[in-house]
């Protein structure tokens, strides 16, 4: 299993009861051919504050979230976090299922989070904004018809 960072070095994240759902579902089904991709992203659904509601609050990334952050691996960079069905990097749909969709789940801007990339290496990303949400019934869609890429 791949090393992660503390908790206690991760800011807190919040994701709604929905968005927390569907993503437990997911990475379940991914632990088997995903098993770090999996961890990682169970890690984070178990330390989030889960609040009611389909998706949490506005200002928060969230599944369909256009985020505006910069990392130590690249410039700024603005990405829509997505399933894995719906993930095209060229177009800027970023899975759920990389190590960069897991680490900004749940943040706000003006969040920063280490993670570990795929090297195992630490990194760190920072959240300037959080805009444009899909809307719910795409995003429903999406995760229900979801495959492992």
């Amino acid at each position: 299993m791949k090393k992660h960072l503390q908790n206690s070095q991760k800011p807190s994240i919040v994701i709604g009861e929905t968005d927390h759902q569907r993503l437990n579902k997911l990475a379940l089904a991914a632990a088997d051919r995903l098993p770090e991709v999996s961890d990682g992203l169970l890690i984070e659904l178990e330390r989030a504050l889960v609040v009611a509601g389909t998706s949490g609050p506005p200002n928060v990334v969230r599944m369909g979230s256009t985020v505006e952050y910069e990392a130590d691996t690249v410039d700024g960079r603005t990405v829509i976090l997505v399933f894995p069905i719906d993930a095209d990097i060229s177009e800027g749909r970023i899975s759920i299922l990389t190590p960069i969709g897991t680490g900004l789940l749940g943040l706000s801007a003006g969040q920063t989070m280490d993670w570990s990339g795929r090297d195992d290496r630490g990194h760190k990303l920072t959240v300037f904004a959080v805009t444009q949400h899909r809307a719910e019934s795409e995003v429903l869609r999406s995760s229900e018809t979801s495959s492992i890429k």
